[in-house]
């Protein structure tokens, strides 16, 4: 696996990790549903739909988010509306996260679960990490994006 890409994961499971506690939104709850730890989402959400029957849905939240990771300062960004596709230990068709890696934003595709361990997808590549890594709802420090 190339180490941007493992860097990019290991951003995003920092960022799940590294959170105060918040109570459970709609969104949140909706993730357990399928299968999935509640800190896959940060805490601003505003509102969120989901269609039943074919599983697409949509996340707003009230301002973009931005996570900086320490030591390094690396940066995972939630776009104001995230939307994709979910079923039960899947989650397809992401648009709106992002990581910061090596001046690159590099885009999550997806997400599934693998027994004990979430599989992120940037395209063609995924990375493996513990879903206990993603059991807290970490806080937003907003700010804003830019694809330079």
């Amino acid at each position: 696996m190339p180490l941007p890409l493992l860097l990019l994961l290991t951003t995003l499971s920092a960022a799940a990790s590294t959170s105060g506690a918040a109570s459970l939104s709609g969104a949140h709850s909706e993730l357990h549903t399928y299968g999935f730890p509640s800190g896959l989402l940060p805490s601003n959400i505003k509102s969120h739909s989901i269609n039943r029957t074919s599983g697409t849905f949509l996340v707003e939240f009230d301002a973009t988010c931005r996570i900086t990771l320490p030591p390094d300062n690396y940066v995972a960004w939630y776009s104001k509306r995230v939307t994709g596709k979910i079923v039960e230990n899947k989650i397809g068709k992401i648009e709106g996260i992002s990581v910061r890696a090596f001046y690159k934003w590099w885009g999550i595709t997806g997400i599934k679960i693998s027994g004990e361990d979430l599989v992120f997808e940037v395209g063609l590549v995924t990375a493996k990490y513990p879903k206990k890594n993603f059991g807290e709802v970490p806080q937003c420090e907003g700010g804003k994006h830019s694809s330079s």
